[in-house]
């Protein structure tokens, strides 16, 4: 499994949390999966035994590269992390600089990070071990698959797409630089409206592409969706699918977490309020069971619809009894206008600007309904954390979300099998009635509030289904890859 973050070790989004637990998963049942990452400096810290394994050379590198191998903070799953110093040894975030701007070398960074994968793949005889399958994920490891399209021999290819706005594209000065073969760039390679696009080598040369959700999978081979890969994605058929991401129940559970201030589940349903309680006081708001608390926990970009939060908000606060609570970063004047908004209605609005896992798990517990209000969202993970704590979803209907929260319509209420809140349009108004249906239900009808809270916290999201879906993919590539090697060899 080859990610550029994996939780906890770096982390800046949901990705993260599926490169840790995917080969968690997969281990559990009974397979060998090994995990590599860049090796940053807040990764090198938390492995646990970490050893030098060897260094190694990299085609058209001059720096030093090693491999360090450990084993992940809390599980017993190996991780190996490509210790190049000149690439990696940056504090801070694994992407872009201190001041939110992509780092200058980010193709070259990523390409030596896809070189050093494919050395991995192919077995490095100090490991005395070669995997069947390479999975990559994302377009920061696309370009390993096309690496390996002309060796004669190759573990099977999976590529996972998480986000397909985020492309990984450079200019042909980049790509001269890379010194890569002539050949990809071409359209039947990694040449896109002349431009590289690493995501593309990985949609082109890898034997499965998926993505995180089924709906997403649709979406993106559509025009709106499909950032110009769109026919692409079309082209490849069969090849293409979506599998639903999963959770860590172990670690998001609130009849266990050790996060938040009162543990409870569906039967103890109304000792949630204690949290209520905490993280109000936690983000300085006054501390009232009364108060219909909304929360929101992302990034602070177009993408996850936080300008429809902020339309609907003034008339929102209007209501002495609603409070917001957020935690999120991004865009640095969203950042400053939420401040302003938590300085200006200091009952009402409560605003931390960073990342920060523990919080999180204390806003999940907290709030009574949760906000994600996406324009797109390819599987989406706090939704599904919603469900299980009992904090229903308003969500708009696409991607992941369309697939795991189902709306609260009478006739799904009455049956008892509604588990959120869910509109058709991002616009503010649209996200504005799906608030004022979720805070009608909770204060007029707080025994059916109850019966929806509990339907999501009964629903099964773990990884175990989502793993074995991912293993039909990889027997699928490991045949595929099988009968292209007989029939050459015929």
């Amino acid at each position: 499994m080859a990610s550029s973050e994996a939780h906890p070790l770096v982390k800046t989004g949901g990705l993260a949390d599926v490169a840790s637990s995917l080969p968690i998963a997969l281990r559990q049942l009974g397979h060998d999966a090994r995990l590599v990452l860049p090796g940053y400096p807040v990764a090198m810290r938390q492995v646990r035994e970490p050893k030098p394994l060897r260094e190694i050379k990299v085609p058209s590198c001059r720096c030093r590269v090693g491999i360090v191998e450990g084993l992940h903070p809390d599980h017993d799953l190996p991780v190996y992390l490509v210790d190049a110093p000149e690439h990696f040894a940056r504090e801070g975030n694994p992407y872009t600089d201190l001041t939110g701007r992509d780092w200058g070398d980010n193709a070259e960074r990523f390409m030596l990070f896809c070189r050093v994968i494919v050395q991995l793949a192919l077995g490095l005889p100090t490991l005395d071990w070669r995997p069947d399958v390479l999975h990559c994920n994302d377009w920061q490891t696309a370009l390993a698959p096309a690496l390996m399209h002309e060796l004669p021999e190759h573990p099977a290819r999976i590529f996972t797409i998480h986000n397909l706005a985020y492309q990984g594209l450079f200019d042909r000065a980049a790509f001269d630089r890379l010194e890569l073969p002539p050949s990809l760039w071409s359209l039947a390679g990694v040449e896109f409206h002349q431009r590289m696009s690493f995501i593309k080598g990985g949609i082109i040369f890898s034997d499965r592409v998926n993505t995180v959700s089924p709906t997403y999978a649709n979406e993106v081979r559509t025009p709106r969706f499909g950032c110009g890969l769109d026919g692409l994605l079309r082209q490849i058929g069969t090849r293409f699918s979506g599998i639903l991401n999963g959770i860590d129940y172990q670690v998001w559970d609130p009849a266990s977490d050790p996060l938040i201030r009162q543990n409870y589940s569906a039967d103890s349903f109304g000792l949630k309020a204690e949290n209520k309680l905490d993280i109000q006081r936690e983000l300085g708001l006054p501390r009232s069971e009364d108060a219909f608390v909304l929360g929101y926990i992302g990034r602070l970009v177009e993408q996850k619809g936080v300008d429809l939060i902020l339309a609907v908000l003034p008339e929102l606060l209007q209501d002495p009894r609603i409070q917001l609570l957020m935690v999120a970063s991004g865009d640095r004047k969203t950042e400053q206008a939420l401040v302003k908004l938590a300085e200006e209605n200091p009952r009402q609005v409560g605003v931390f600007v960073g990342y920060d896992e523990q919080r999180a798990h204390r806003i999940e517990a907290g709030c009574d309904a949760f906000l994600m209000p996406s324009r797109f969202e390819p599987c989406g993970l706090n939704q599904i954390y919603s469900l299980r704590y009992g904090t229903p979803p308003i969500v708009h209907r696409t991607g992941g979300l369309a697939d795991t929260v189902t709306d609260a319509t009478p006739e799904r209420l009455a049956a008892g099998t509604a588990t959120g809140f869910l509109f058709d349009e991002p616009r503010p108004e649209s996200l504005m009635q799906a608030i004022h249906a979720a805070m009608r239900l909770y204060r007029d009808h707080p025994d059916a509030w109850r019966r929806l809270a509990t339907t999501g916290m009964s629903l099964d999201f773990s990884w175990e289904a989502s793993a074995n879906q991912y293993l039909q993919l990889y027997v699928d590539a490991i045949a595929e890859r099988q009968a292209e090697a007989a029939t050459a060899l015929a």
